[in-house]
């Protein structure tokens, strides 16, 4: 009776063991298997977390060579609104990167469609020309262009800044273009046998196919105004009511050099809504990348 006692008791043990090992086994081929990733998942992480946690040292600690604070100081983050109207910065960023990515989405569409679904002579020259303006630098056409802009008034404002994105983008059309090629056109055809013209056809049967393309060139061009410094350098330096992020950001650290600490702290609220817009979109944003390249 004692021996059928321990020989069911010792059965889960028995069974436990190589469980065990089994788990543990899946666990080091998943670290294997991943390893690549994970090493550079530690490598872009490093420098942001090492960067919020400056933000929350001592100005003294801030410039010293230690990697955890002493003690925490949320406060840095307060003090950053109170030391530079980061509200208003932040306003203007809103305004400069949403405007500009609607307007940019509205007028490249039309065109990357253009280029991708119709035929007609010179197709392949625009296309080409297109490129060449992508790879054009901006800093050649800086002076012409600062001077029709002066000339009408509105240097000291964001209009130089949004109304070209009544005209496209290059980049945003050439991505999209990538895109639409991989969306078969016996669609079209069939939207146009049923009636449909072809602006119908573009809002009614292309668009919402191409909502992973257009996902991605649009956070590509949020993500460039947002970050945009040279632009609103040149034409908002002379108005510090319609500054920037990056360019209250620059002002701030030329004033506080030393104060380290807050510094890093407005960096992160520069940074974090970023982050979270890129956290919540990041699926659309891989996919429509993912079918542009693949195509």
């Amino acid at each position: 009776m004692t021996a059928a006692v321990l020989d069911v008791s010792a059965e889960p043990l028995l069974e436990k063991g190589p469980d065990r090992r089994i788990r543990r086994q899946n666990r080091l081929a998943w670290i294997a298997k991943h390893s690549i990733a994970i090493v550079l998942v530690i490598m872009f992480l490093t420098p942001v977390v090492y960067l919020v946690l400056l933000s929350l040292m001592t100005s003294n600690q801030a410039l010293t060579s230690d990697y955890w604070p002493n003690s925490w100081h949320p406060e840095n983050y307060v003090k950053v609104f109170q030391a530079t109207p980061m509200p208003r910065y932040l306003l203007n960023t809103v305004l400069y990167a949403v405007t500009s990515t609607v307007l940019t989405l509205a007028s490249s569409i039309p065109a990357a469609y253009a280029l991708a679904k119709l035929r007609f002579r010179g197709r392949n020259v625009l296309f080409l020309v297109v490129i060449c303006v992508m790879m054009l630098p901006p800093q050649v056409v800086t002076v012409p262009l600062y001077l029709m802009w002066a000339r009408y008034g509105l240097t000291g404002s964001l209009a130089p800044l949004i109304i070209p994105a009544l005209f496209g983008d290059a980049f945003c059309i050439f991505l999209l273009r990538q895109f639409l090629l991989t969306i078969p056109t016996e669609y079209l055809d069939a939207a146009r046998v049923d009636g449909c013209g072809e602006w119908r056809t573009l809002l009614r049967v292309v668009l919402p196919m191409a909502r992973p393309g257009i996902a991605a060139a649009g956070l590509f061009q949020f993500f460039y105004c947002w970050n945009d410094y040279y632009g609103p350098l040149l034409y908002t330096s002379e108005n510090e009511k319609a500054w920037t992020l990056t360019l209250g950001l620059a002002s701030f650290r030329t004033v506080h050099h030393i104060d380290w600490n807050l510094v890093t702290a407005a960096t992160v609220l520069a940074m974090a809504p970023l982050i979270i817009i890129f956290f919540f979109a990041q699926r659309a944003f891989v996919q429509g990348i993912t079918i542009t390249g693949f195509k």
